[in-house]
């Protein structure tokens, strides 16, 4: 059994623990400050070589997957102590660092349960992943409905916050290259 003084021990340490990407998205949004509309956002999560062209091997056969990433463009806040309001919204409550899923967290890690679209080799596709393009993946894992709790209970605000962020995409400017991108146009 683990001496819980030892593990108050190692985290009072500030012990860093490095995690390697599995693999990138690739989906042509590239702002991470638009930040609503991506029920309709198709991403492609391309695996790393190393996990082998059957890495995906049966996640076709599940609707969902829950898919952590690390939000690499932006910084975490400088002091996470006092509480903010959700992105900043004046009509939403001030809340603590634990009761938001904002990009600037501690470690910056972010998960989403995805629909699968298709898994085929290294390339799995997922609708409604709120990561845009070049994010790095630290893990894929299929959604299970033993995982799932019964009766989620949330405050009335979260839905206000919420409102537009899963709702269809906004049309892109066509003719607009996409930047990191050679030679790829919205159309």
């Amino acid at each position: 059994m683990t001496d819980p003084r030892k593990t108050d021990e190692c985290l009072a340490t500030g012990a860093t623990i490095t995690v390697t990407p599995i693999g990138r998205v690739h989906n042509g949004r590239v702002d991470p400050g638009e930040s609503d509309h991506w029920g309709d956002v198709v991403s492609t999560i391309v695996v790393e070589p190393r996990f082998g062209e059957a890495c995906l091997t049966g996640l076709a056969d599940f609707s969902h997957v829950e898919v952590v990433f690390f939000f690499d463009r932006l910084a975490e806040r400088q002091d996470y102590r006092p509480p903010s309001r959700p992105r900043g919204r004046a009509d939403l409550p001030e809340v603590g660092v634990f009761a938001d899923r904002g990009p600037r967290r501690p470690n910056r890690i972010g998960c989403t349960v995805c629909e699968v679209v298709s898994a085929r080799g290294r390339k799995l596709r997922v609708r409604g992943l709120d990561a845009v393009d070049g994010t790095p993946v630290l893990d894929v894992k299929p959604v299970m409905r033993q995982f799932l709790p019964e009766g989620v209970r949330q405050p009335e605000w979260v839905d206000r916050l919420m409102a537009e962020y899963f709702d269809g995409q906004p049309e892109p400017p066509t003719g607009t290259e996409i930047p990191g991108h050679a030679g790829t146009v919205l159309r």
